[in-house]
C-alpha cells in the first residue's frame, strides 16, 4: 500500500507523509487487527455475527474489514505494515471531518503519536472540471434529470469494483421497478458478473413496467448527479468515496455494502449517524427488499427525520471546509507543516 514511497523516502532521508482514501474508522480497524484476531472476534463465526466488538464499537462481527479469500494471518501482516508506515512518518492525512469522526481522529493521532491531518471531504476542496473518471460519463442523464420532479429520484450505483449475479441484478431491477419512482442506475460493463448488459436487453415485461421511469447508464458523473435537486436518495455500496460524496449533497442512503471497508461504513451511516436505510451485506438481494428500504427511506415520519438529518449534516460538513473550519485549519497545518520541512 505505501512500501514503495516509504521505502524510498527512508532511503533519501526525506520527510514522508501518507494519504489515507478511507475513513478513520477504517484506519482504527487496521490499528485494532491483531487484537482483534486474538480476542476470537476473527475469523467470522456466523453464530457470533452480530455480537458487538467492543474494541471497535459500534461494529459488530459482521462489520468487520477482512479477506475473506486469504490467510487473515497474512493480511494482519499486511495491515501491521501499513499502521508502521504510518507510524515512522511525518504525519497521516485524512479524508474526513471532526464532525462526524473526531473520536477515531484523536484515537489514532493519541495511538500512534504523529500529526493526523483531517482535511475531507476533498471532494469539496476541488473543482469537478479536470477530474479523471474511472469511465467516460453518460451527462446526457443530467438533461434527463431535468426532466424529473423535485427529490424524486432513486440513483443506484455500486461503484468500481463489486458486482452481483444476472439473478440479483434482475432482483434489483424488478425492485426499483416496484417502487414507482423514476430512477437512474449505474450498470458498468462488469457489473453483473459473466454478462455486459444494456437497458435494452431487460426482459420485454420488466421493460413495459418501468416504462421510462428508469435510466440505464454505463457510467454516470456521480457528484453532479448527487448535487442534482431531482435526486432523492442514493443506492449506494458504501464506498468510502460514495459515502462521503453522498453527505457532502446531502443525499440519504441505501446501503448495499458488498466488501472491505463498506461493511463498516454503512455501520455508520445506519446505526451512528442515521442516514439511511440498511440492506444487509452478505444477504441475497431480493426485490422485496430494495423495496422495503425505498419505503422506509422516501416515506413516512423515519424517512423525513432522515432527510433532515442528512440536510443537516451537510451544513456541518460545509462549516469544515469553510475558513476558520476543522478541515479548513487542518489543511493549513498540513501546508505549514510541509513548508516547516525546508527549514530543517
Amino acid at each position: 500500500m505505501w512500501y514503495a514511497p516509504a521505502a524510498a523516502a527512508r532511503e533519501l532521508g526525506v520527510p514522508l507523509m501518507l494519504l489515507m482514501t478511507s475513513s478513520a474508522s477504517s484506519f482504527r480497524t487496521f490499528m485494532e487487527y491483531p487484537l482483534l484476531l486474538e480476542r476470537g472476534f476473527l475469523p467470522v463465526d456466523d453464530a457470533q455475527k452480530d455480537t458487538l466488538v467492543d474494541i471497535l464499537p459500534p461494529f459488530r462481527v459482521k462489520d468487520l474489514q477482512r479477506i475473506d479469500t486469504t490467510n487473515l494471518y497474512s493480511f494482519a501482516n499486511v495491515l501491521a505494515n501499513v499502521v508502521a508506515a504510518a507510524q515512522l512518518s511525518s504525519g497521516l492525512i485524512l479524508n474526513t471531518f471532526d464532525f462526524i469522526e473526531g473520536d477515531n481522529i484523536c484515537r489514532i493521532r493519541d495511538e500512534l503519536s504523529i500529526p493526523v491531518f483531517a482535511i475531507g471531504p476533498l471532494n469539496k476542496l476541488t473543482p469537478l472540471v479536470g477530474r479523471s473518471s474511472f469511465l467516460p460519463p453518460d451527462c446526457d442523464c443530467l438533461r434527463w434529470l431535468d426532466t424529473q420532479a423535485p427529490s424524486s429520484v432513486l440513483f443506484v450505483s455500486f461503484g468500481t469494483m463489486a458486482t452481483i449475479d444476472a439473478q440479483e441484478f434482475l432482483e434489483v431491477a424488478w425492485g426499483l421497478a416496484g417502487t414507482k419512482l423514476p430512477f437512474l442506475w449505474v450498470v458498468r460493463p462488469s457489473l453483473v458478473r459473466g454478462l455486459r448488459l444494456h437497458s435494452s436487453e431487460l426482459p420485454s415485461d420488466l421493460q413495459e413496467e418501468i416504462n421510462g421511469r428508469g435510466r440505464i447508464v454505463s457510467w454516470a458523473p456521480q457528484e453532479k448527479v448527487l448535487g442534482h435537486p431531482s435526486v432523492r436518495a442514493f443506492m449506494t455500496h458504501n464506498g468510502w468515496n460514495s459515502t462521503i460524496e453522498s453527505i457532502s449533497e446531502g443525499v440519504p442512503m441505501i446501503c448495499r455494502p458488498c466488501f472491505g471497508d463498506q461493511m463498516g461504513n454503512a455501520r455508520y451511516v445506519c446505526a451512528v449517524w442515521r442516514l439511511g436505510a440498511d440492506m444487509e451485506a452478505g444477504s441475497v438481494l431480493q426485490r422485496a427488499k430494495v423495496q422495503t428500504a425505498v419505503e422506509k427511506l422516501v416515506n413516512g415520519e423515519e424517512g423525513q427525520n432522515v432527510k433532515q438529518r442528512m440536510r443537516n449534516l451537510r451544513i456541518e460538513a460545509e462549516k469544515c471546509v469553510s475558513k476558520g473550519g476543522s478541515s479548513d485549519t487542518g489543511l493549513r497545518n498540513l501546508v505549514d507543516s510541509i513548508l516547516s520541512f525546508g527549514k530543517c
